[in-house]
């Protein structure tokens, strides 16, 4: 069988861009063609070398052991040279001997065990959170591996802050009580639905405080606006919300703050899916924005975006990845446009964000683009800014799924492939020199360090 990504490389298609769309002429393999890789992993262009960082059911240096199902991440600068990886694991509580505990949970210490944000009555403890890996890229090892955050649950995507520390998302909203699944017994002792900080250099298991004022809802991703600390967060539903918090004080989200609500000027409750054979947004329009306070935003009911779309929010769909791109914010909406193929779509602040003056100068939302039964991008998720500009985007579709970059001019280039597994891509992200690109093989649960050339992209690309 001929694989999809490895027929279209050939010909690059441009239904999927960060400016205009291009023709495929116009387009070209910025780094090559992918070729297959000897250890298995992924499948990558000339030049260039995978390696193993993180993979689950190791053991880890706290002697728990790897978790699987390895999602959103982010990298932070570490002493000499090294590079820290705070990685979600994407886990539910039904899955014990999974998770980095095992099925040894209930011998655990006391003085452990209390910072565990939901222990399950000792039988069924909360799968997800994050571990901390310290790589070393001159040996090209991990030194050190341990679990950072823990007792949560499906920890998805999230995002890094400007002050060192990583914002674990909760793509989740389950209750305390009893529940069953797949015949398993599990019991919740803590609501779910949050975003927790992990700081990038703890030493071990933070204490881990959900931050409620930013939100009770199935959140994916998360970035901060560095000016002024906003955050934008996105939410995994089919009819979501993009949402906004302004912290009381910038930095200090525990703190709390105001969470929000986008809405398009003019256009009270506007679907942004364009999923009718007529699209209701065009590309590369600029719509004027507002924001709408939200209440009650650690509810008991799962009914927060309903609420805001009632009260004028815009609704997108299934609104995923989201990263920082120079000024703007970049996010991706996985079943969004005709075909259902995705959308990206790019939010610009104003000049004036989250203050009084903001109505002077709103910012505004556009769709960037939207993928096609042809593109060589389907279904975008987890993304990046690449060091010379570019977006870098992971893939959520069926079939082999990969990476892809996609440049200003509309071309669009693969940089990975996953031939290997029908698992998706995910936690996609750069180490702070740029040399190196980190990449989630999320089933079962694995980290790949891609080694090689990438500062002759960024001469390329001046």
């Amino acid at each position: 069988m001929i694989r999809r990504r490895r027929f279209l490389q050939g010909i690059i298609a441009a239904a999927a861009c960060p400016t205009a769309c291009a023709s495929p002429q116009g387009s070209r393999p910025l780094l090559g063609a992918l070729k297959p890789d000897p250890n298995r992993l992924l499948d990558i262009p000339a030049g260039f070398e995978t390696h193993v960082v993180s993979r689950a059911g190791e053991t880890m240096s706290d002697g728990l052991q790897v978790p699987r199902a390895h999602d959103g991440m982010a990298a932070f600068p570490g002493n000499d040279g090294r590079i820290i990886l705070v990685c979600n694991h994407e886990m539910e509580s039904g899955t014990p001997e999974y998770s980095a505990f095992g099925t040894r949970f209930a011998s655990l210490p006391e003085a452990y065990r209390e910072r565990v944000y939901d222990w399950g009555g000792s039988e069924s403890p909360g799968a997800g959170g994050t571990t901390t890996t310290v790589w070393d890229p001159e040996k090209r090892r991990t030194e050190r591996q341990f679990l950072s955050l823990s007792g949560t649950e499906l920890n998805c995507a999230g995002g890094p802050t400007p002050w060192g520390s990583w914002l674990s998302c909760e793509e989740s909203f389950t209750d305390p009580g009893v529940s069953y699944a797949t015949g398993q017994r599990i019991v919740r002792e803590e609501k779910h639905g949050y975003v927790f900080e992990v700081p990038a250099d703890a030493d071990g298991l933070v204490e881990p405080v959900p931050l409620r004022a930013m939100g009770r809802f199935e959140h994916e991703a998360a970035a901060v606006h560095a000016p002024s600390g906003t955050v934008y967060l996105t939410e995994d539903r089919y009819h979501s919300l993009f949402y906004r918090f302004l912290p009381d004080v910038p930095g200090r989200l525990i703190e709390g703050g105001r969470l929000q609500a986008l809405a398009l000027a003019g256009k009270p409750s506007a679907h942004t899916h364009n999923w009718g054979a007529t699209p209701d947004f065009a590309v590369r329009e600029r719509l004027a924005v507002t924001w709408i306070d939200l209440d009650d935003v650690d509810p008991v009911e799962d009914d927060l975006r309903k609420r805001g779309a009632a009260q004028g929010a815009a609704t997108f769909a299934r609104g995923e990845g989201l990263c920082a791109a120079g000024d703007d914010f970049v996010f991706t909406c996985t079943i969004g446009g005709p075909a259902r193929l995705g959308q990206v779509w790019s939010y610009t602040p104003s000049p004036f964000e989250g203050t009084a003056r903001e109505a002077e100068a709103p910012g505004h939302l556009e769709l960037v683009c939207e993928a096609a039964q042809d593109s060589l991008l389907r279904n975008a998720d987890n993304l990046t800014q690449a060091p010379w500009g570019d977006l870098v985007i992971c893939e959520d579709t069926s079939g082999n799924c990969g990476i892809v970059g996609v440049r200003p001019d509309g071309s669009q280039y693969p940089i990975a492939d996953n031939v290997y597994s029908d698992s998706e891509l995910a936690g996609v992200c750069f180490s702070p020199d740029g040399k190196t690109l980190f990449v989630n093989v999320q089933y079962p649960g694995t980290t790949v360090a891609i080694t090689g050339p990438w500062a002759s992209v960024r001469a390329a690309t001046r």
